[in-house]
């Protein structure tokens, strides 16, 4: 008995070991508009944005000067074994009129046309205000609204290129928070409350 005790004990030091040692969750900005430029306005050649495993912040600035859109296009990659689980919108984002929008497609590139008046073509999309802060839209942008493909979040592996624009008058700040999973830790995580429990139980059943 003493026996498995150790070995429980071995495992929940090498489980804690690897939550110390994995990546960190928050991975902070990755994208700031102010520092590192404009995002391209075409989609069809969209700005090559670099995820982390955890948090990633994206900061823009968007809107209509003299009746022409701003519209910014990114493309990011979730990487193999991991998924695309939260959208958060961040704050400080505006929306002029409350009609920002925030579109997503499968892919490289936005293939969508700005003219057209349908979403066909896009997973998802979804308009985005300013009391929206805080709060996770990527299940809205899942309904799959005006014959968007839809989808249920977390989103699998893969590229997927975001269409970014308000069509209000002046300038509108945004922020986004692009959560990607880290199923490593998750499963240290899950073995180390399995083994806590089994420990509990033991001592339970010990006691008598």
């Amino acid at each position: 008995m003493r026996r498995v005790s150790t070995r429980c004990a071995l495992a929940l030091a090498l489980c804690a070991a690897w939550l110390a040692s994995a990546p960190d969750a928050r991975a902070g900005i990755v994208y700031d508009e102010a520092v590192s430029g404009d995002f391209s306005g075409d989609g069809l050649n969209p700005t090559s944005v670099t995820l982390e495993p955890g948090s990633n912040q994206i900061f823009g600035l968007t809107g209509r000067i003299f009746l022409d859109p701003d519209r910014d296009y990114f493309t990011v990659t979730i990487p193999d074994g991991h998924s695309f689980v939260a959208l958060i919108e961040l704050a400080g984002t505006t929306a002029n009129n409350q009609v920002s929008f925030i579109g997503i497609q499968s892919g490289p590139q936005v293939t969508v046309p700005t003219s057209s008046v349908s979403a066909d073509g896009l997973l998802g999309w979804t308009h985005y205000f300013s009391a929206s802060v805080d709060t996770d839209i990527l299940p809205v942008v899942g309904a799959g609204a005006s014959g968007a493909t839809g989808f249920v979040p977390p989103l699998p592996a893969g590229d997927y290129t975001f269409w970014i624009q308000d069509t209000g008058d002046g300038d509108a700040d945004y922020g986004f928070e692009i959560v990607v999973a880290l199923p490593e830790p998750r499963v240290a995580a899950a073995l180390l409350l399995a083994c806590g429990a089994f420990a509990i139980a033991r001592a339970r059943r010990a006691r008598g």
